[in-house]
């Protein structure tokens, strides 16, 4: 059985959400759409970008759709008119997409830092064990970081993903990872309309809330690189959001414990 047959008939929509990712997305649209998954289905989430992100992305969706004239197209852009952060970006793209039939969301970077080939790793993953959460972890046995990251930013990740553990009590190694594939049922289950975050810590929140809804999650090795184009989103207002978080969904959970 070929990788098509293993994935036929099954609505895959990566969501990517940019902000002056200009010279990274033809790249990585071509990686993903190059994947063996049929029915594979890349959502661009555009905040109004000034470097022509969006403009790209359009002109991007005409090529690939072109190659599939009759049902499903291949690419999409959703244009947003602010940039209210990655949390906002993410719940946008990801409604679209359930709206759209997708069977499983993957969230998606467009800056090369996650390795597209995974996509089919974490598919495979999800229809083999039943998992309604998939993680690109680098956190668990043979995942890893690029060397270009400096032990600085080794060590603010590992203790990020341990105090968020620590405080929420769960078994995800890599709880603040960005590169998941998500269920539609465990979507509609938590329910994006009721997330509060706005930043990255939006990736805590999502996979604390899967959890508690009782879906199993599962972990696969990544190698995380370096983005070799453009800059980082990450700022001092997302960081803080990101500490705050996690403490703010444990004491809301021990206050529904309690009926209070």
């Amino acid at each position: 059985m070929t990788e098509l047959d293993r994935h036929a008939g099954t609505p895959v929509t990566v969501v990517m959400p940019t902000y002056n990712e200009a010279a990274n997305l033809p790249r990585m649209a071509e990686l993903v759409l190059g994947l063996p998954v049929d029915g594979l289905h890349l959502k661009i989430v555009d905040d109004s970008s000034p470097d022509g992100t969006g403009r790209i992305a359009e002109e991007l969706a005409e090529k690939y759709n072109a190659d599939r004239p009759a049902g499903r197209p291949r690419m999409s852009v959703l244009h947003r008119t602010e940039k209210d952060g990655l949390g906002r970006a993410y719940v946008a793209g990801m409604s679209a997409a359930l709206a759209e039939g997708a069977a499983y969301v993957v969230q998606m970077d467009a800056d090369g830092s996650h390795p597209a080939e995974a996509v089919v790793r974490m598919l495979d993953a999800a229809l083999t064990e039943g998992a309604g959460l998939v993680v690109g972890s680098r956190y668990v046995a043979g995942g890893s970081l690029d060397e270009e990251w400096g032990r600085h930013r080794v060590l603010l990740s590992r203790f990020a993903n341990r105090y968020a553990r620590t405080v929420l009590g769960t078994e995800i190694r890599d709880i603040t990872a960005g590169f998941n594939l998500w269920s539609a049922q465990t979507l509609h289950d938590v329910d994006l309309r009721t997330l509060d975050s706005a930043g990255y810590s939006f990736q805590v929140e999502l996979k604390f809330k899967a959890v508690r809804a009782g879906h199993r999650a599962v972990e696969i090795p990544i190698r995380f690189e370096e983005r070799t184009e453009g800059e980082s989103k990450m700022n001092l207002a997302t960081q803080i959001e990101s500490a705050v978080m996690p403490l703010r969904l444990r004491l809301r959970h021990r206050q529904s414990r309690t009926g209070r």
